[in-house]
């Protein structure tokens, strides 16, 4: 039996680089059904107590089937940390470099949510590249919810 080696624990033991992605390649990422749970994780989180968020009643009396779901709490979906794209590239990731999103439809708690990454952008610089994903989120309607962008500094494979 080998010696334990803290470097080796990988969730994917082969590393990716700015080099190693493609247009069009896509990242799936785990579907998630918008329970209550979900909806006061969030409010503990960002601190926003609006009723819109919390209160059913208050959502039922302005015509809502239930509690509206914060459009940051739609957002968080796309967190490539729920998929493998970070685990791949743990070794070339930089950093998180930018973040936008158009909210297309209204999210309701018991909505299940499907969220997709698709690289859409590789930008070459010396050292570093910047890959960019077009983020889409539907829900269990095949409703598009969410269209957005992120992109992120990867490194170049090392010589």
């Amino acid at each position: 039996m080998s010696e334990f080696d803290p470097a080796q624990h990988r969730m994917v033991p082969e590393q990716r680089w700015f080099d190693d992605f493609r247009l069009g390649e896509r990242f799936l990422l785990p579907s998630r059904t918008m329970t209550e749970a979900v909806f006061l994780a969030f409010q503990a989180a960002s601190g926003d107590a609006h009723p819109i968020h919390y209160d059913v009643e208050f959502c039922k009396a302005r015509g809502m089937p239930g509690l509206l779901a914060h459009g940051l709490q739609t957002v968080i979906q796309t967190a490539p940390g729920a998929g493998l794209f970070p685990y791949m590239t743990e070794d070339a990731l930089v950093g998180f470099i930018e973040q936008s999103s158009r909210f297309l439809k209204p999210v309701f708690a018991g909505d299940t949510l499907y969220p997709a990454l698709e690289i859409d952008e590789l930008t070459p610089n010396r050292s570093t590249g910047v890959v960019g994903f077009r983020t889409r989120v539907y829900n269990q309607r095949r409703d598009l919810v969410l269209d957005g962008r992120q992109r992120y500094l990867l490194r170049k494979r090392p010589a």
